[in-house]
């Protein structure tokens, strides 16, 4: 039986009286479009609705869009392989300049500037064709058996951690594959991309929601990616680059797992310890920059012991004590005031203090009051001729905070969950994703702060680090990748419950949607055996350092 309904669509509203299509509701060319939000409710376009609704169309300008538009452009990439490519396996991983990697497995060599341009070329038809994207539900036992038709070994070892008893396979022009979230309804809506061989690899990019839609310019991050591939031969190393591979380890021995992890941390401190007692005689300031919850506090407190056990001593100065009061902040786009600005403060009073102490002067430090909303006078302090000062915070590697100081007495860091995990080959997992699951159960845990709360924030969180974060990290004379392979075991039983909070109608169900499709392959990891002085235990509690 027919019955009216209304949706208004980009503010006009139309009744109608069969189901219909969001992607038939649009007037124009629909291919400027990723997705939809149906009040509320993020949907692909294939989406039917047929209730009273309010459809707002997104495109690759819109944060909740760029997503959905880069798992589709992976689509695309796989599919294009497999035709250029005939019984290659690739793998893609995330990497420099915002980016996605492609290497080639088994063959043990790089790409050629002619496959380069070969798989762009099946890229661009794929894309013309504006072949149709249909979705189908199979039970795992048909998964399994498609899988094992296309060659997908990697997609069999994660089916059996999944915890449903059905598949969502996406079909293109016969190719079949699983990309684990939302896609677009046909390959001519992925329009913009750009290829290049880089290393061993290919890079492609993608436009991005916080550069207006458009690709980045390219950045070469020699200091970034030098990390990335000894993360990546680390993991190869100890078997712990998929999900699959974790769980192996926890189901074997969950122990001796988390033990390995915490020594690769051991291993990177007393590396870093080494370096800089080889140039104690030049360093007097120690700097330390990361992105939100890379686990900054926890590895200052770890290198001040290891510097410590080498018979260096040193004092940590809180940059947050420098902050200006409040109402002399600067203001933001929206007229508040702008905490993550470099500007926010008092960057001559805290040269000036550095340089004082360094030169072995007495200098009584602020103490910022948040309860006050300005500073007052702090601890008197002195540092010696062996010690060392250390400052951590967004701006610490920022040259203009401490101009004042010689290049050489500077040691910068840079800390940074540097994940490369995949689901399977075609899918890895975003390291912005696990810097969000560790705020997330971070601010609940110390703050008692929902899921949304912390997700409402993130934005801005994320676009204060492209702007004064980023920029600074290939000034670091050493990165530390604060991840540790274990955690997502870990954090799942915290992270789960808060996320599955989140109600249908929240504005922040796709995003919590999306951190769930992953976490649930991880199998559970009991954190008693999680040592006191973790990285992690910044994030779930019980640190040592809680109250240094």
């Amino acid at each position: 039986m027919n019955y009216q309904f209304k949706v208004t669509i980009n503010g006009v509203t139309k009744e109608y009286t069969n189901k219909i299509k969001v992607l038939d509701l649009i007037e124009g060319d629909p291919h400027q479009y990723i997705n939809a939000l149906v009040n509320n409710h993020l949907r692909d376009l294939n989406y039917e609705v047929f209730y009273d609704c309010e459809v707002e169309l997104l495109t690759q300008k819109d944060y909740l869009a760029i997503k959905i538009y880069e798992t589709s452009l992976r689509y695309i990439i796989a599919m294009a392989a497999s035709r250029a490519f005939p019984g290659y396996k690739i793998k893609f991983s995330y990497n420099i300049s915002r980016s996605i990697f492609i290497s080639l497995l088994e063959k043990n060599r790089p790409f050629t500037s002619e496959e380069c341009k070969m798989l762009k070329g099946k890229i661009d038809q794929i894309i013309q064709a504006d072949y149709p994207i249909i979705k189908k539900v199979v039970p795992n036992e048909e998964a399994l058996k498609i899988y094992d038709q296309w060659g997908y070994d990697d997609k069999i070892e994660i089916l059996k951690y999944r915890p449903e008893k059905t598949v969502h396979l996406c079909e293109c022009d016969g190719y079949l594959n699983y990309m684990y979230g939302h896609m677009v309804p046909s390959t001519g809506h992925i329009r913009d991309y750009s290829i290049r061989l880089f290393g061993k690899g290919i890079i492609i990019q993608y436009p991005r929601s916080e550069e207006k839609g458009q690709i980045p310019h390219f950045e070469d991050a020699p200091v970034f990616g030098r990390t990335l591939t000894s993360t990546y031969h680390w993991s190869k190393l100890v078997k712990a680059d998929s999900i699959a591979s974790i769980n192996k380890h926890v189901e074997n021995s969950s122990i001796d797992f988390i033990n390995l992890c915490e020594q690769h941390h051991n291993n990177m401190l007393a590396d870093l310890g080494n370096q800089i007692k080889a140039n104690s005689d030049d360093v007097r300031l120690i700097c330390i920059a990361g992105p939100s919850s890379s686990g900054k506090t926890t590895f200052a407190n770890r290198l001040r012991i290891e510097l410590l056990s080498l018979g260096i001593k040193t004092l940590r100065i809180s940059i947050d004590d420098y902050y200006l009061p409040k109402d002399e902040v600067p203001l933001d786009e929206e007229g508040k005031p702008d905490l993550e600005c470099l500007e926010a403060l008092d960057v001559d009073l805290f040269n000036q203090n550095m340089l004082d102490l360094i030169n072995g002067a007495t200098v009584q430090l602020p103490k910022y009051s948040f309860q006050l909303g300005k500073r007052i006078p702090g601890r008197v302090v002195k540092v010696e001729e062996d010690e060392i000062i250390i400052i951590e915070g967004i701006h610490a590697l920022n040259e203009k905070l401490t101009s004042l100081i010689a290049k050489h007495q500077k040691f910068k860091i840079f800390i940074a969950p540097q994940a490369q995990i995949n689901l399977d080959n075609h899918n890895p997992i975003s390291l912005t994703d696990l810097r969000l699951l560790r705020r997330i159960v971070r601010d609940f845990q110390f703050r008692n702060s929902s899921a949304e709360e912390t997700m409402s924030m993130w934005p801005a969180v994320r676009k204060g680090e492209f702007k004064w974060i980023y920029k600074t990290q290939e000034n670091a004379d050493f990165v530390f990748n604060s991840l540790l392979s274990y955690e997502l075991c870990v954090m799942k039983k915290y992270a789960m419950p808060l996320l599955k909070k989140i109600d249908l109608d929240s504005e922040f169900f796709p995003l919590a949607q999306r951190l769930i499709r992953f976490l649930k392959y991880f199998v559970d990891l009991e954190d008693k055996w999680v040592p006191c002085n973790s990285i992690l235990r910044e994030f779930i509690g019980d640190s040592c350092f809680q109250d240094v």
